[in-house]
């Protein structure tokens, strides 16, 4: 590949990255938005026994060939570079102007259904129907309360296997899912306690859950592609529900440096004043912008 393409494929890296600082909002969207999620998944997918077997064999010219290292570096290193460079700042967007950063995202997602929508009509009834499940089901697990779960180890490894499946998913945020799942702090707590052993624990989960889960997701995409990206556009329109703008803090939570921060909220309505109108623009930007993130990687409904 050409040094731009490399440089495209870290941007998208790089939007991904900002993408997962926000809660409720996945970085899959953003590969699904700029049309490298096919292409993701096959590449998950390719870390299997038979990689593993090239390891142990020192066979590191067939791991070369077998695993897509020059897509997934400049992918990683866009990333990091982004979770890095960008926490403070959005930590304090999301603190101090969190209707206008929620309003932002609000219509890049929004955008996204709109663009990918219009990859797959026309509908039919059945394309309707599984539009409106996958939308219906999001919308009531996206609601769902902080559920109080056993802190044992094999249950933080099925929540990692379960936050990473939902991370593939475009729409669908792991955080959010380990804040129902009551897991959310735990992890917290095992990070800033060098918890090493519910660390390996949890990690262990989510190597399980992502090689497991792109291998049905890429059956899916091949065998079953139109109504496969129907279910996701409903996916991501049930999702809407996490990145409303209007939210009203039920309970709240510490944080890493004792600060105060929302732990559960409901969508509220917005008042009637000039901030509304800022935020139904900055809405109007992120569906903009995301018609110049689609352009990064092609049709998405066709990678």
């Amino acid at each position: 590949m050409a040094f731009i393409q490399y440089l495209r494929i870290a941007l998208i890296g790089f939007l991904m990255g900002v993408a997962d600082l926000i809660p409720g909002v996945s970085g899959g969207t953003i590969a699904f938005i700029c049309g490298i999620y096919g292409r993701l998944i096959e590449g998950i997918k390719s870390f299997d026994l038979e990689a593993m077997r090239m390891v142990f064999r020192l066979d590191f010219k067939g791991l070369w060939e077998k695993i897509p290292f020059l897509f997934f570096i400049p992918l990683g290193l866009g990333l990091v570079t982004a979770v890095f460079s960008l926490s403070g700042i959005l930590g304090y967007l999301f603190q101090h102007h969190p209707v206008a950063l929620w309003s932002f995202f609000f219509g890049l997602i929004l955008g996204s259904i709109v663009l990918l929508s219009r990859e797959t009509w026309q509908w039919k009834a059945r394309d309707w129907a599984a539009f409106a499940i996958a939308a219906v089901l999001t919308y009531i697990l996206v609601g769902l309360p902080v559920m109080k779960t056993p802190d044992t180890l094999p249950f933080l490894f099925l929540s990692g296997a379960i936050a990473i499946c939902a991370m593939i998913l475009p729409g669908i945020s792991g955080s959010y899912l380990l804040v129902i799942l009551g897991k959310y702090e735990q992890v917290l707590d095992a990070i800033s306690s060098r918890d090493f052993l519910s660390l390996a624990v949890f990690g262990a989960g989510i190597v399980t859950g992502i090689l497991s889960f792109v291998r049905i997701v890429s059956w899916l995409l091949h065998y079953r592609r139109r109504v496969t990206l129907i279910a996701l556009t409903g996916i991501m329109t049930g999702a809407l529900r996490t990145v409303w703008p209007w939210k009203e803090t039920l309970t709240t939570r510490l944080n890493s440096k004792g600060e105060s921060v929302p732990l559960h909220q409901i969508n509220a309505l917005p008042d009637a004043d000039p901030a509304l109108l800022w935020a139904c623009l900055l809405a109007l930007v992120g569906a903009v912008v995301v018609v110049g993130m689609s352009r990064l990687g092609g049709s998405p409904a066709k990678r």
